[in-house]
């Protein structure tokens, strides 16, 4: 956002300066985000109540707020804003009262680097070369602040809770990490931007079709996804043989409803995330914003209203990833720690590999797929780096940068080496 009111300035932004596109455009992704969290967590508690409610033969809330109980979530919010804010006796307070802020940052952070629409101008807070892996570790550092919850609360059943979460999560990341490999070998980039624009046009150019290896690909990334959000059948916070809560166990009111804003937030991050990698991002089934013309092409309001309905379309899909969660939350029952860990090494980490393997042959041996052209630019890479650098002005410092990084990212002849 910065960038288009740099290169489309308004009379107040040249009168004020420089700074002011950055301000307001830090502005507006910041309140974008954080009412994503915050009012996606409001609805995802009460679908989670609807979903379960008709899963097990029940209505779910019917009252409050009408007849779907649309207000329930805002009610208990306001309940637990009420509650007292217990601590238990030998705590560390420090820690107990800082780790739910740990794991809800950590979730809120890696929306910055989520792109939710492409195009010349996406729509995405922080633009990065390696977004995919920036977004793996920064979920991954959710799990400091449910060691710290069970540590802290002085209670050897929060710090079991905490340690079988920590065990979980950590084990998952690397068969994770190696389902995120396959879209980035496709799209030769790990810019998620580049990714999701690599796969408009239809669903038939979404990774996910592109080969066996990358579907078999994206349900291994969805179950490891599950896990790694700490969500049934792989939530080894609570066990039946301690009949407590885990590493939040100890907490109440405001402090507790953190831990689950986080949990939700991460639940629409990775859906989100698989939405880019695997299906398509912000480009549907069917290209209906370049039938329209809703294209950069076409003109500046054009290709903005197009990114809207592309971001439209990519939240949709991480609320359908969402909601998947929920039905196999209430429809598988709990696993225990020796068969999470199982599925983990023995399953998921072989399967992601040997697709890993496949989806690399099948680039070799079908380089431009089997009836289409999986992307029109190729399978070079091609950076958002590359192409501000070519874009730069036409200065003698900024000629002499451009001139410089296109010859980092051109051939060397045999002749030029000698």
């Amino acid at each position: 956002m910065a960038q288009f009111l740099i290169d489309h300035p308004f009379w107040p932004f040249t009168l004020f300066g420089p700074w002011l596109p950055y301000t307001l455009a830090a502005l507006v992704q910041i309140f974008f985000i954080v009412n994503l969290v915050a009012v996606g967590a409001l609805l995802f508690i009460w679908m989670e109540r609807k979903v379960s409610g008709r899963i097990q033969d029940r209505l779910g809330p019917t009252r409050v707020g009408g007849k779907f109980g649309w207000l329930q979530t805002l009610a208990d919010g306001l309940k637990l804003l009420t509650k007292e804010d217990l601590m238990p006796e030998g705590a560390d307070e420090f820690l107990f009262k800082i780790a739910p802020y740990v794991s809800f940052c950590a979730s809120l952070a890696a929306f910055m680097a989520i792109p939710f629409a492409g195009g010349d101008y996406p729509f995405v807070a922080l633009h990065l070369n390696a977004a995919v892996f920036f977004i793996l570790a920064v979920l991954g550092l959710e799990v400091f602040g449910v060691i710290l919850a069970g540590y802290s609360s002085a209670s050897k059943w929060s710090l079991f809770g905490a340690m079988r979460e920590a065990a979980q999560v950590v084990s998952y990341e690397v068969p994770l990490g190696m389902c995120a490999v396959v879209p980035v070998l496709l799209a030769g980039s790990m810019d998620l931007v580049v990714i999701g624009d690599r796969q408009a046009g239809g669903f038939w150019n979404w990774y996910v079709f592109h080969d066996p290896g990358t579907f078999v690909t994206f349900w291994v990334y969805f179950t490891c996804a599950t896990a790694s959000v700490n969500r049934a059948p792989f939530d080894l916070a609570e066990a039946e043989s301690e009949l407590v809560a885990g590493f939040h166990t100890e907490y109440s009111g405001l402090r507790w409803s953190f831990f689950f804003m986080a949990e939700y937030g991460s639940m629409l991050a990775v859906s989100l995330l698989a939405s880019i990698l695997f299906l398509g991002g912000w480009n549907g089934p069917i290209p209906i914003a370049h039938m329209l013309g809703l294209t950069f092409q076409h003109g500046l309001a054009w290709g903005i209203a197009g990114n809207f309905l592309g971001m439209i379309n990519l939240i949709n899909k991480g609320v359908v990833g969402v909601t998947v969660m929920m039905w196999v939350r209430w429809t598988l029952p709990r696993l225990r720690i020796d068969q999470v860990i199982t599925t983990c090494l023995k399953y998921c980490v072989p399967i992601a590999a040997a697709s890993f393997l496949f989806v690399t042959w099948w680039q070799y041996a079908f380089p431009n797929g089997l009836i289409l052209s999986q992307s029109p630019e190729g399978y070079s890479v091609y950076e958002h780096w590359h192409q501000h650098a070519e874009n730069a002005p036409t200065t003698p410092a900024a000629n002499t940068s451009a001139q410089n990084v296109k010859m980092l990212s051109a051939p060397v002849s045999a002749e030029a080496v000698n």
